[in-house]
């Protein structure tokens, strides 16, 4: 299985997306985080802005929505072309339905888990879903510190998955930098969200590629 790398635009200069994220060649993907300060307690930007980006933006797109009412507003972002859309399964009335309405739409089916929320309840789910992201931060701001604790539930979902014999991508993200994608690539993690670690540096792009190969040496499939 591949390793991922999908730096954030967080804590890029958002008065410019396109050129921040022309400073990061190298990635698979650009993440995107969406907050409506009701199921976080922060502000972000929605869907116009998204839209926008989408135009100039030549990267997959990887949309994590950190809203209310994931089933209402997630279809409109795989109707504006991004690649891959997360909503968060404690924000999702009937997400069996919304999966199955994103991959008709053409995007990649992501459910996120807030760290306190267990995954084995929600095993029958990942048929449906092509990637799980698991929150290695409790979700709203960047630059907070990876929560260890969190690799044991990166193992389960992957005990899961192998169970079904499908490829199914786990993402994380918080906290990601040289030392924690290690360890989150050995339990079993494959797609890597960077936003401080790549942004505050000068060159963003290096840190994508070096992420990348720590992770490539960690990773247990």
């Amino acid at each position: 299985m591949d390793i991922r790398i999908s730096p954030s635009i967080l804590n890029a200069d958002l008065s410019h997306l396109s050129d921040e994220v022309a400073r990061i060649p190298s990635a698979d993907f650009v993440h995107l985080d969406v907050m409506d300060n009701h199921f976080v307690p922060n502000l972000t930007f929605g869907l116009p802005v998204v839209a926008n980006l989408r135009a100039s933006c030549a990267l997959p797109m990887d949309v994590h929505l950190m809203i209310d009412d994931a089933d209402r507003w997630a279809p409109s972002y795989a109707e504006i072309g991004c690649e891959s859309v997360t909503f968060h399964i404690e924000a999702a009335a009937e997400p069996v339905k919304l999966c199955r309405t994103l991959r008709g739409l053409g995007a990649k089916a992501s459910v996120a888990f807030k760290p306190a929320t267990g995954v084995d309840a929600y095993a029958e789910l990942l048929p449906e879903v092509d990637q799980v992201l698991i929150m290695t931060v409790e979700p709203g701001f960047g630059g907070q510190s990876f929560m260890e604790d969190m690799l044991a539930k990166i193992r389960r979902v992957r005990e899961l998955i192998r169970a079904l014999d499908k490829e199914i991508w786990i993402e994380v993200d918080g906290g990601v930098n040289e030392q924690t994608v290690e360890l989150a690539a050995a339990a079993g993690a494959n797609v890597f969200v960077a936003g401080s670690a790549a942004y505050r540096n000068a060159d963003p792009d290096q840190v994508v590629q070096g992420l990348r190969a720590r992770a490539e040496r960690a990773f247990e499939g």
